[in-house]
């Protein structure tokens, strides 16, 4: 399993090239800190989804002696271990440019790519190949743009609700984001076995 994810670091080499570069415009004009990681974080595997979109690498996959709960394990797992990496370089990248950062905006950003990833990673599974990226992007920027706007409009609606969550210390908001985030990954990780261990190639 270690290998697969090695191998999706391999193959995306050539885009550190323009991994950096982004950070960098992204830290020079000011984008938020949470944008900065959420984007950051997300390069490497959706960007390894799109080449195996294109190259149909999941016939070689399954040819080789590896499991398919294996090589979904490396997905999941991979895309973590791309988070850490990515939010560690794009940290380092504001300390050079002296620009301020806090842990709320690692652990927010990290948090937004984690349920993105849960939703988006099991529709690279069910949906024809070159149809999914474009919808994702345009997911992303809807619910960049719409998504404020419904999050208000629920908390409107649902106040005891909204007096729960105004009630809980800030640690303990922290805590229970985490969990649900988590519950969320582990879930979709599920479902993208499932639904791969059916998928014919």
């Amino acid at each position: 399993m270690f290998n697969l994810i090695r191998r999706d670091v391999i193959l995306q080499k050539k885009q550190l090239f323009t991994f950096i570069p982004l950070i960098f415009f992204f830290i020079i004009m000011d984008i938020h800190p949470v944008l900065t990681y959420l984007i950051a974080s997300l390069i490497i595997p959706f960007n390894t989804y799109v080449y195996d979109e294109k190259v149909e690498t999941n016939i070689l996959l399954n040819s080789l002696p590896y499991t398919r709960m294996e090589i979904i394990a490396s997905r999941y797992l991979g895309a973590i271990v791309y988070m850490i990496s990515a939010i560690g370089l794009t940290s380092i990248a504001f300390l050079a440019f002296n620009k301020p950062f806090t842990m709320a905006d690692i652990l927010m950003g990290s948090g937004l790519f984690l349920t993105f990833a849960s939703i988006t990673f099991p529709l690279f599974y069910i949906f024809k190949p070159g149809y999914i990226f474009p919808g994702v992007i345009i997911g992303f920027l809807l619910l960049g743009s719409v998504g404020p706007a419904i999050v208000l409009y629920v908390a409107e609606r649902l106040t005891a609700v909204t007096d729960i969550i105004g009630s809980l210390s800030m640690h303990s908001l922290y805590t229970v984001a985490i969990i649900i985030i988590l519950i969320l990954y582990v879930s979709s990780w599920m479902i993208t076995s499932v639904i791969y261990q059916r998928k014919a190639f």
